[in-house]
């Protein structure tokens, strides 16, 4: 509303009124409804104080978040500290990038130093013109940045038979999504010339353990990125500094850290990393080996394990949906266990191979509820329960655990992990 010459702002602040008397729960008002009771008017909040009385911190050369800001990764419990991994902090989180600080982290032999100046990236094989490239040298070609989600496949491994992680950050922290900057693995295949037998491409890490998959070379074709950039700055060291693969939508262990070499052949390597490690067993014994693709997955990030709510009344359910094959298309939220479904809003952007924000207002009795989520991608593909997904593959696999996340409020407000 206008504000007219001497009406002294009385319009405006009528205007506020009307907004906030729309927002109610059961009649009062929605302070009400989201905190219980409702308590007089605060009196007015004090001036701010003068800027010329009290100065400020001085201006830094890199930016630092705010004192009173804690999300931090969790780092998990592993015998040795340089064989580790650590978790992203999803009930923290706000829209859909994952801050570079915060993104979790995987490595097999400790976080290399690597110093990019020196660092170069062999391409050879069965290909016409072997290359040896610096940094600078990919620097110069065609640069694309995408935004993709990154998942470890062993995100959720401990949720098969039990509930064991008390919280998202727990069960999940093993996802995170950022802007990816660099080059086309299509463009340099392009320009060393791949032989025709030449069907896969092996990926090899600078760090200790010497990490390498075998990638099919269609793939590899279509979208694998070589990343120097994360977030609008050069990757953090835990992210691979100076360069790793980005290959959207499969298992985070192809996505190679440190890269520092890429040879085209005519078969899969057979590495370690893919015939010990990274494979399915399956309850008849056998492994299912090269599943690269993670599947749709979805998870309510508030309320969720570990927190509670202070009482009955209005809240908004929020949470993150991905799906290795694509978009995401919908999201449905139950908070019964599964009785009844609703369809939650997709918080825009809604992009392929990344982290998609949900929400749906619910109004609590202050009974037990269940709640869960339901994601199904752009393919079709229906994100499982843990009873459909058990039946498949058993109870004595390790990786790919998709299965529809439960959490329970009880009646005092607590939430908690629980199979349903």
């Amino acid at each position: 509303m206008t504000n007219r010459a001497g009406d002294s702002g009385v319009g405006r602040r009528s205007s506020r009124r009307s907004f906030l008397a729309r927002l109610t729960v059961g009649g009062g008002a929605l302070a009400a409804g989201l905190a219980g009771p409702a308590r007089a008017p605060a009196a007015d909040p004090p001036a701010p104080a003068d800027p010329t009385r009290e100065l400020g911190q001085p201006v830094r050369p890199y930016g630092t978040r705010s004192r009173f800001e804690t999300a931090v990764r969790v780092q998990a419990r592993t015998p040795t500290t340089v064989a580790a991994w650590t978790f992203t902090p999803l009930q923290d989180s706000r829209g859909t990038i994952t801050p570079s600080a915060l993104h979790f982290e995987r490595h097999h032999a400790g976080v290399p130093d690597i110093d990019p100046a020196r660092h170069r990236l062999l391409i050879h094989g069965l290909v016409r013109r072997p290359v040896v490239l610096t940094l600078a040298d990919l620097e110069r070609l065609p640069a694309v940045s995408r935004i993709h989600m990154i998942e470890c496949s062993g995100n959720g491994s401990t949720e098969w038979a039990t509930p064991t992680m008390p919280d998202v950050q727990g069960t999940h922290g093993l996802t995170s999504c950022s802007e990816w900057t660099g080059v086309l693995l299509a463009t340099l295949l392009e320009e060393v010339g791949v032989e025709p037998a030449g069907r896969w491409v092996l990926a090899e890490g600078g760090d200790a353990a010497a990490m390498t998959r075998s990638l099919p070379i269609d793939k590899c074709r279509a979208d694998v990125l070589l990343a120097y950039g994360q977030n609008g700055e050069a990757l953090r060291p835990e992210q691979g500094y100076p360069l790793r693969l980005v290959v959207p939508g499969w298992e985070g262990n192809t996505h190679v850290k440190w890269l520092r070499r890429l040879k085209v052949g005519a078969a899969p390597a057979q590495t370690r990393e893919e015939t010990a490690k990274y494979t399915d067993l399956l309850p008849d014994g056998t492994a299912r080996q090269f599943t690269f693709v993670m599947e749709a997955k979805s998870v309510i990030t508030f309320p969720s394990g570990g927190q509670r709510l202070p009482g009955p009344g209005r809240y908004e359910l929020r949470g993150l949906a991905w799906s290795g094959r694509g978009a995401v298309r919908t999201v449905e939220v139950s908070t019964d266990g599964g009785r009844r479904w609703q369809a939650a809003e997709l918080q825009a952007p809604v992009l392929p191979i990344a982290h998609t924000r949900f929400r749906l207002p619910w109004r609590w009795d202050g009974r037990d509820a269940l709640l869960q989520s339901r994601c199904t991608d752009e393919t079709g593909y229906v994100q499982p329960t843990l009873a459909e997904l058990s039946a498949v593959r058993g109870l004595r696999s390790h990786y790919h655990q998709n299965a529809i996340q439960s959490w329970k409020v009880a009646a005092d407000g607590r939430v908690s992990n629980v199979h349903a």
